[in-house]
This record gives C-alpha cells, sequence and structure tokens, in this order.
C-alpha cells in the first residue's frame, strides 16, 4: 500500500506523523513554539487523579518545551515546591496560585485565576 505507514511501535510508543520518530524524539517539532491559546495566562487548582493532593495548573504560557521547561524551574523556586512540565502546562505542587500570579505579572504576562 502506498498511503500506509506505522503509527505505533510497541518499541517507542506514539509515533509522529510528521517525521515517524517517537512523540518523545520527535526532530519536526523541536524549537517550534507554542501557539495556542488567546495569550492570558490562566491559574487553575486541581486534584483529580492525585489522591486528594492539590496541585496548581499554569496553562496559556506561550513557548518553547525549553522555555516552559525554564519558567517551571523558576516557579517552583518562587513557591519552594516540586512540579513538572507536561503536554505544554506547568503542574506545581500545592495550591500557590496567589504566590505565582504576582511573579507572571511582573515577567509582563496577562494572568487569571481559573476554577476552584
Amino acid at each position: 500500500m502506498k498511503n500506509s505507514r506505522p503509527v505505533y511501535s510497541t518499541e517507542t510508543g506514539k509515533l509522529c506523523p510528521g517525521c515517524g520518530y517517537s512523540v518523545n524524539a520527535c526532530q519536526c517539532k523541536k524549537g517550534k513554539l507554542n501557539s495556542e491559546g488567546d495569550g492570558i495566562i490562566r491559574l487553575s487548582r486541581e486534584t483529580k487523579g492525585r489522591k486528594g493532593k492539590g496541585v496548581t495548573l499554569v496553562n496559556g504560557v506561550q513557548g518553547s518545551e525549553a522555555e516552559l521547561k525554564a519558567l517551571g524551574k523558576r516557579l517552583k523556586q518562587i513557591c519552594g515546591t516540586g512540579g513538572t512540565v507536561k503536554n505544554s502546562i506547568i503542574e506545581i505542587q500545592g495550591d500557590v496560585r496567589e504566590k505565582i500570579k504576582p511573579e507572571l505579572e511582573n515577567m509582563g504576562h496577562k494572568v487569571k485565576l481559573a476554577g476552584g
């Protein structure tokens, strides 16, 4: 078949449709900016799937994966907690929205508190 290509590999998992590498080692997305969103960073709190432990989600940050990781590191240091970056969303442990909001506003971002 001319139009067939693998979409999943048991070795690496899901494959990128553009370059054929695994999604984690994608060659065509490196360095591209995350252009989704309306330019507003939304801070929300979530406990779903975390056994009641709350995390603060930072949504809508535009930038490359490296820039998101650097911002995540800075926010974790400010709050004195752990966290991670998953799917272009920064997760910070605990309900620290009030600490993060002024810091992001000082950096020149529009910030809204979202959710409960």
